[in-house]
C-alpha cells in the first residue's frame, strides 16, 4: 500500500494511492456498465441518441425506452448496490468478521418478513410493502442487538445471534408463503428472490433521498470505526462513547440494508462480497466506505445487465445471479479462512 502526503498550508492530507486508483477504476467500470445498459438491448441506441434523449431531443420512441424502461432500473441498481455495499462494510468492520453482513446476520431477513406480512396478510401496495420492509428491518436489528448485549456488544456474539435469528426468520417467511393464497404466494416468492424488473422512478426517489441522508451519517461515524477496532478500552480512553457509537453504526447499517431491500427485495450476497472485494482491490486492512459502495454498485449493475442480456426470453430476477456468484464467493471465503487459520 502506497500513500502520499499532500500539504496545503498548515493542513496535511494522507492520500492512499492504491485505494484512490481502485475507486477511480470502479467509477470507470460503473460508467462503462451504464453505457452498455443504456445503449444495448432489444432496441439498441447509440450513445448520442441516449444523450439527446436525456436532453429531451431524442428520436421518436427513445424517450420511453430511456426514461421509463432503462434509466430508472439502472439508477435503482446503482443506488441499491451502493447501499448494500456500504451497509456490509460498516457491519464487517464493526464485528471484525467477514461474515458480518446484513444478509448473513439476519437484518435483510427481518426486512423480508416485514414486507411479506404486508403482502400476505394485509395485501398492501408498493408503498406499504416498502414500509413493512423498513419496520421489519429495524425491529429485527433492535432484537438482535438486545439479545447480543451483555456488558456491551461483541462482534462474534452479534454475528452468532444474528445467524440464529435469521434462520428463524427464514422459517417464518416460508410459513407465511405456505399459508398464503396462490396469487400472494407467487408475488411473495418473487419478491423474496430480489429483483429489479419493473423498477421505475417511484423506486429511485426514496432510495436516492435515503442515501443523501445516510451516506453523510455513515461517513461521519465511520471515522470512529478505526478507534473501535482498537478495542473498547482504548476507544473509551480516547473519548469515544463506545456503545452509543456502536448502536448508531448498527442502526445506520440496518437503515441502508432496509432501504435497499424495500426497493429491490433481499438481494443476496452483495453486502457480503462487496466490502471484501473492495478491501482486496484497495489493498487496505479494512474496506473503505467509498470503495465498498462502488463495488456494491458494480456487482448489482453487472449482475442485472447479465440477466437482461444473457436471458432475453425470460425476465430473471437479479437475485438469482447474485445468489450464484455470492454462493461461490462464500464457499471460497470459508475455505480461505480455514486455510489461513491452519
Amino acid at each position: 500500500m502506497s500513500a502520499t502526503i499532500v500539504r496545503r498550508g498548515a493542513v496535511s492530507v494522507k492520500v492512499d494511492t492504491r485505494a484512490s486508483l481502485a475507486c477511480l477504476g470502479l467509477v470507470i467500470v460503473v460508467v462503462g456498465i451504464a453505457v452498455v445498459t443504456m445503449t444495448s438491448g432489444d432496441y439498441p441506441l447509440s450513445v448520442s441518441e441516449v444523450w439527446d434523449t436525456l436532453l429531451g431531443q431524442g428520436p421518436p420512441g427513445a424517450d420511453f425506452i430511456v426514461m421509463t424502461l432503462r434509466l430508472p432500473r439502472l439508477l435503482t441498481a446503482l443506488l441499491v448496490g451502493a447501499a448494500f455495499g456500504l451497509s456490509g462494510a460498516i457491519l464487517q468492520r464493526l464485528t471484525s468478521n467477514p461474515l458480518g453482513s446484513p444478509d448473513i446476520i439476519g437484518f435483510t431477513q427481518g426486512s423480508a418478513t416485514g414486507a411479506l406480512v404486508v403482502i400476505v396478510v394485509t395485501h398492501g401496495g408498493m408503498l406499504a410493502v416498502a414500509t413493512g420492509a423498513l419496520v421489519g428491518g429495524f425491529v429485527t436489528s433492535i432484537a438482535i442487538y438486545l439479545l447480543a448485549f451483555q456488558r456491551g456488544v461483541q462482534g462474534y456474539r452479534l454475528v452468532l445471534i444474528g445467524i440464529g435469528v435469521g434462520a428463524m426468520l427464514i422459517a417464518a417467511n416460508q410459513y407465511l408463503i405456505t399459508h398464503a393464497n396462490l396469487h400472494d404466494a407467487v408475488a411473495a416468492q418473487a419478491w423474496l428472490v430480489g429483483g429489479l424488473n419493473g423498477r421505475g422512478w417511484e423506486h429511485v426517489g426514496p432510495v436516492a433521498w435515503a442515501m443523501l441522508v445516510l451516506v453523510p451519517v455513515s461517513a461521519y461515524y465511520s471515522r470512529r470505526l478505526g478507534v473501535l477496532e482498537m478495542g473498547d478500552d482504548a476507544a473509551r480512553a480516547l473519548g469515544v462513547p463506545v456503545e452509543r457509537t456502536r448502536f448508531l453504526l448498527v442502526m445506520t447499517s440496518v437503515a441502508l440494508a432496509a432501504v435497499g431491500t424495500a426497493a429491490a427485495g433481499p438481494v443476496g450476497f452483495v453486502a457480503l462480497a462487496a466490502p471484501q472485494i473492495a478491501r482486496r482491490l484497495a489493498g487496505t486492512a479494512a474496506a473503505g466506505p467509498v470503495s465498498s459502495s462502488l463495488t456494491g454498485a458494480v456487482l448489482l449493475m453487472a449482475s442485472d445487465l447479465g440477466v437482461q442480456r444473457l436471458f432475453t426470453d425470460v425476465q430473471l430476477p437479479v437475485g438469482i445471479a447474485t445468489g450464484v456468484l455470492g454462493g461461490l464467493y462464500l464457499a471460497w471465503l470459508l475455505a480461505h479462512e480455514w486455510r489461513r487459520r491452519r
